[in-house]
């Protein structure tokens, strides 16, 4: 499985396994997402420590993540971006916007 999610209370860390995020999973991704909304899960943090390369599409199933949190009033963060997916986010000015640390840990306690 390219995703593995852990939930606790209201909130999921998802771990994205596979080494790229991008239309071949992105899709399962967002239904991932959507289904944890319905669960009324409200806080994602996404683990992107194996994932080394992203395209729009997997940009666009983050995106997705942040307004399902901002819509229920939660928090999302991503964490643990290689240095590709971290360029990437920043040349789409996504690192204005997004919730980024460098790993779980940190990401957990801005939650």
């Amino acid at each position: 499985m390219d995703f593995a999610i852990q939930q606790e209370d209201n909130t999921a860390i998802i771990k994205v396994n596979a080494q790229k995020l991008n239309a071949a999973n992105a899709p399962d991704f967002k239904s991932e997402l959507v289904m944890l909304n319905k669960n009324n899960i409200n806080n994602i943090i996404i683990d992107m420590s194996k994932c080394k390369y992203c395209d729009s599409s997997g940009l666009s199933a983050i995106l997705v993540a942040n307004r399902i949190c901002k819509d229920t009033n939660g928090k999302f963060v991503l964490c643990g971006l290689q240095t590709n997916v971290e360029k990437l986010i920043e040349i789409a000015q996504l690192d204005r916007v997004l919730s980024i640390t460098s790993n779980e840990k940190e990401a957990l306690a801005l939650i």
